[in-house]
């Protein structure tokens, strides 16, 4: 018997099986393109080991794997910069427009109760700004900053997800 195919994201925590997959989403050069901000060079496996090893051993950091039906499609994360948290999110290429982009951050907002959290998008990144915005997130400010994937200055934004009952939350 053949299981059902459900489309059943779930996150879990990250195990080191997982970074030969994840390293390889990033040598995806249209997914590079859409992220903007990614590392400065997507193919040394040697820098990304070392910022795996880093960020696995930051417990300020919730970093989950993103899986659909069992199978690993990316990652979901949130970590400290500065005195705010911050999100992010990397869904294989593959799988893009299924909605599995929502429901991970959106499980990982129901883990990290923490408000308000930020995030950053380029401006051009519709669907990324979409998936922020359908989990309550708003634009807050701009910035731009070098994007080494496009090898230029990218403009972005900046989404704040308010506490509840704030200004922002009712805009």
């Amino acid at each position: 018997m053949v299981p059902a195919v459900t489309n059943e994201v779930l996150l879990r925590p990250v195990r080191d099986d997982d970074l030969p997959a994840f390293f390889a989403h990033e040598q995806d050069p249209q997914a590079n393109w859409m992220a903007a901000f990614g590392p400065k060079d997507p193919s040394d496996r040697a820098a990304f080991d070392a910022h795996w090893a880093r960020i696995r051993a930051d417990a300020r950091i919730v970093n989950r794997a993103v899986t659909v039906d069992g199978r690993l499609v990316g990652r979901v994360a949130a970590f400290p910069v500065g005195e705010q948290t911050e999100v992010s999110y990397w869904i294989d290429s593959a799988y893009w427009g299924r909605g599995h982009a929502t429901a991970a951050l959106r499980a990982l907002l129901r883990e990290v109760p923490h408000r308000p959290l930020h995030a950053r998008a380029a401006k051009d990144n519709g669907a990324s700004l979409a998936v922020l915005r359908k989990c309550g997130f708003v634009v807050v400010g701009e910035d731009s900053g070098y994007a080494p994937a496009r090898g230029a200055e990218v403009e972005e934004y900046v989404l704040e997800l308010p506490a509840e009952g704030s200004d922002q939350a009712d805009r």
